[in-house]
């Protein structure tokens, strides 16, 4: 097993240098830039210093390189008007917009966007898997209808207008304001008691209503493939053994049907983080999301760029974490059987 996780560790290497490649030249397909931009806005008002100061941070950072130049300082292999400063050096870059590091901008989000997101893929395996699994074993009863609806309404349910109800709703009925991750008197106060509660209940609202469309989805399709497995001949073939109940259950049909959405973990997260975008502009939630939009928007590389291969490490990360819990449930998968099996 440690092989196994070893090979897969050694193989994110050369995945996150494609990655960083692609994410680079795809931000640069559109005209111009950041600074670019500034300048012929600042040449056309007459600013002549502040234009000359612009194109001084263009050739500081080396925007006035040729793309494969630029992309090598920017990860820090290509020696730059700073030597060797770029991603491998911890250095995230300048956001030319905010006129500040890349760290100091998006450093407060990092921790809340990846508490959200990875409490939302948590929130939806543990809300999903039973519901599912319950669907299935009591296939076309009561129990599987009102599973059936609630999966549906989920599915059907954009995140961004239950944000909406629960946060208009909330302050009209209850007078509670769910907006950010504390309570607003709260907000520059020191660590207390009351200020984590106020944090587990924001966090609580945000995970729930952030999962809640993955949760539907899940459910459908565990259950069907449930269905399926418990059709099988391995399992009438353990019935007759006399295996019955949720001995035979857990053993067999649903470790297999549990196989694809663990290999889903990678996709999972980076979707939640742009798929909660709207969400956490409803809610007023410090994450990645709404920064990332205002960097595309104005043309931010160095911002963009670096939020971008922050989705990337943690697609490459929850990747990891699938294909090491698939080697534990189904050890075809560590020993290369998968595929031919």
């Amino acid at each position: 097993m440690l092989r196994y996780a070893a090979e897969r560790v050694i193989l994110m290497v050369p995945a996150l240098v494609a990655i960083a490649a692609l994410i680079f030249f795809i931000i640069q397909l559109p005209p111009g830039d950041f600074l670019s931009n500034q300048i012929a806005e600042l040449r056309s008002t007459g600013d002549a210093a502040a234009a000359a100061k612009a194109e001084y941070l263009r050739t500081a950072y080396s925007l006035d390189k040729p793309m494969i130049e630029q992309f090598g300082v920017w990860l820090g292999v290509w020696e730059g008007p700073r030597g060797y400063s770029g991603l491998l050096q911890g250095d995230w870059g300048m956001s030319l917009e905010f006129n500040k590091p890349v760290a100091d901008v998006v450093g407060y989000a990092l921790g809340p966007t990846i508490a959200v997101n990875v409490l939302a893929v948590l929130a939806i395996y543990l809300i999903a898997l039973p519901l599912g699994i319950i669907a299935a074993v009591r296939q076309y009863s009561l129990i599987d209808y009102l599973i059936a609806g609630f999966a549906y309404i989920a599915m059907a349910t954009p995140g961004f207008l239950l944000a909406l109800v629960v946060l208009i709703y909330s302050n009209a009925w209850f007078g509670v304001s769910i907006g950010g991750l504390v309570d607003p008197q709260y907000a520059d106060a020191d660590w207390t008691w009351p200020k984590i509660q106020s944090l587990i209940a924001h966090l609580t609202i945000a995970v729930v209503i952030i999962a809640f469309s993955g949760v539907g989805a899940m459910i459908r399709r565990l259950r069907a493939n449930l269905l399926d497995e418990l059709g099988k001949p391995y399992v009438v073939a353990a019935r007759a053994r006399g295996i019955k109940g949720s001995r035979l259950l857990v053993r067999y049909p649903v470790r297999m049907a549990i196989i694809p959405f663990i290999a889903d973990i990678g996709n999972l997260l980076p979707s939640l983080v742009s798929g909660s975008v709207i969400v956490s502009i409803v809610l007023s939630l410090p994450t990645v999301g709404p920064i990332l939009v205002q960097a595309l928007k104005s043309q931010d590389l160095f911002l963009s760029g670096f939020i971008l291969m922050f989705a990337a490490v943690l697609t490459l990360i929850g990747t990891l974490v699938s294909d090491l819990l698939l080697g534990l449930i189904d050890p075809r998968v560590r020993l290369g059987q998968g595929a031919e099996r």
